[in-house]
């Protein structure tokens, strides 16, 4: 696996190395030993699996500490723009957003530590996603930002018309007004 740092601290992108021939192809998606390896050391309790059409956005969401949770995201099938932004106070990425293309096609992976908040629009018919959570879902800490606030400038690459969006999400507050309780750490 190849593992590689954005520039955005804590952000990682994870490439497995692909073994394909005439049967198919096989490849490691997490190993805890590779992973502590190259530093990552989470124990990650619950995965859970979503599948969405075509212009569905999902987000901005996270949780609030004491039960915030780092992810580790793929895709199962489809495509999607994964959406990330570092809203831990005194990161130098605070109010940043980064964005990456995961598909079943490139197999990449994101790690996303504590103090992002999460979001992704499916770009192609369908798509599945499966992701890890270091902690356990608390409804109490629920929280989120409004996915298209103007400050983030977010190009979510689904035409206005065709935009899939919970109530829930659209009512979510923009990050200047957004409930925060993460603080930078190197």
């Amino acid at each position: 696996m190849n593992f590689i740092k954005t520039d955005f601290p804590g952000l990682i992108i994870i490439e497995p190395i692909v073994f394909d021939d005439s049967r198919g192809y096989f490849f490691e998606s997490y190993s805890e030993s590779v992973f502590a390896a190259n530093g990552i050391t989470y124990k990650f309790v619950q995965d859970n699996q979503s599948k969405s059409a075509y212009g569905v956005i999902r987000g901005l969401h996270y949780q609030l500490n004491p039960h915030a949770q780092t992810k580790l995201i793929r895709v199962l099938t489809g495509k999607i723009l994964d959406v990330v932004v570092d809203i831990r106070t005194g990161s130098p990425t605070y109010g940043k957003a980064f964005t990456i293309e995961l598909s079943a096609d490139n197999n990449k992976q994101l790690l996303i530590p504590k103090g992002f908040a999460h979001g992704f629009s499916v770009l192609s018919q369908t798509a599945a996603i499966i992701y890890k959570c270091d902690a356990f879902y608390s409804k109490e800490s629920e929280a989120g930002i409004y996915y298209n606030d103007a400050a983030l400038q977010i190009d979510w690459q689904i035409p206005k018309d065709k935009a899939i969006i919970s109530d829930k999400d659209q009512q979510h507050p923009s990050l200047a007004n957004c409930k925060n309780n993460f603080v930078f750490e190197q």
